[in-house]
């Protein structure tokens, strides 16, 4: 099994494939325009999968996670060319489970968000990244911050008349995804020079979904308001992310970057309330916080 990602590296936002990313200054004061590009690009992310959400009664979530996958896969392969034709067996394998864990990450992130709102999907979700972080520890605070995320997650998933285990399941599904991917990522970023993997793995994941945009293109033809949510979400949460990301971690430490990646839950529960409508309780706002604080807790407790 591959290394495990740093927590910087494990809280950042699955808008697209994490490339191998140029190395980040090690110390000196947060430059206001890096952080000011965090600022934009976590709330281009979370905006967009909101802005998504509109259009789930004409498209529902596959139909936006195609739109999605379609707009990710013309931005990376404007970045990086594949060169499938030099691709070895070595390097198809895991390209092509990258691409299938790419898009089911996605839709079931998407669907998630249909059933129980944008800000306690995003929450669930990030348990995935914060896992591996935990799970390449050797820490005793880390111990405790797993305890926390655990207590966090417990919380979110307590037994109601009203809870949704569907949609928490999904929730999970969508970590579990995300755990797979950043290792999948980090091995085809060793056997596939540049960022040709991912760009592959992208446009295999929309060739994918192309059946999906086939179907309700014929069955239940998309509204332009429609389409253009779907649109919106893969411009605010693929290719502003992506670009946002190359430039922030030129200017600012990774501690700080994946410190600032971990708010995205909070975020995505601020631009729930604003955007959609979608409030959170008091115990709810305390299981994200636990989760948040749990990642903030592993990324700034000295290591050895």
């Amino acid at each position: 099994m591959c290394a495990a990602p740093s927590p910087a590296e494990a809280s950042l936002e699955p808008a697209l494939p994490a490339f191998p990313a140029p190395s980040a200054p090690e110390s000196g004061a947060l430059r206001p325009s890096g952080v000011a590009t965090m600022v934009g690009s976590g709330l281009a992310n979370q905006t967009g999968a909101a802005i998504g959400s509109l259009a789930f009664p004409v498209l529902g979530p596959a139909g936006v996670v195609a739109v999605r996958q379609y707009v990710a896969a013309l931005v990376l392969l404007a970045v990086d060319r594949p060169r499938l034709r030099s691709f070895t067996r070595r390097q198809w394998v895991p390209v092509l489970l990258l691409a299938l864990v790419f898009g089911t990450m996605n839709l079931s992130l998407y669907s998630a968000i249909d059933r129980i709102g944008l800000g306690l999907a995003v929450t669930l979700e990030f348990l995935g990244p914060l896992s591996i972080a935990l799970a390449a520890a050797r820490r005793s605070v880390d111990a405790v911050c797993a305890v926390i995320a655990a207590a966090g997650a417990v919380t979110l998933m307590r037994p109601q008349p009203s809870t949704d285990y569907v949609g928490m399941g999904l929730g999970l599904l969508a970590a579990a995804c995300w755990a797979s991917y950043i290792l999948l990522n980090r091995t085809v970023g060793r056997r596939v020079p540049g960022a040709q993997g991912s760009a592959a793995a992208a446009a295999i994941s929309a060739l994918l979904f192309l059946p999906v945009g086939v179907v309700l293109a014929l069955r239940h033809p998309p509204t332009a308001q429609a389409l253009g949510y779907a649109v919106a979400a893969g411009v605010l949460s693929s290719a502003v992310p992506y670009l946002a990301d190359l430039f922030t971690l030129r200017r600012v430490p990774a501690a700080a970057f994946g410190l600032f990646m971990s708010v995205n839950p909070v975020l995505a529960a601020v631009v729930g309330w604003v955007v959609l409508g979608q409030n959170l309780g008091l115990v709810e706002w305390a299981a994200v916080a636990a989760v948040v604080s749990a990642n903030a807790l592993c990324i700034l407790a000295p290591r050895r």
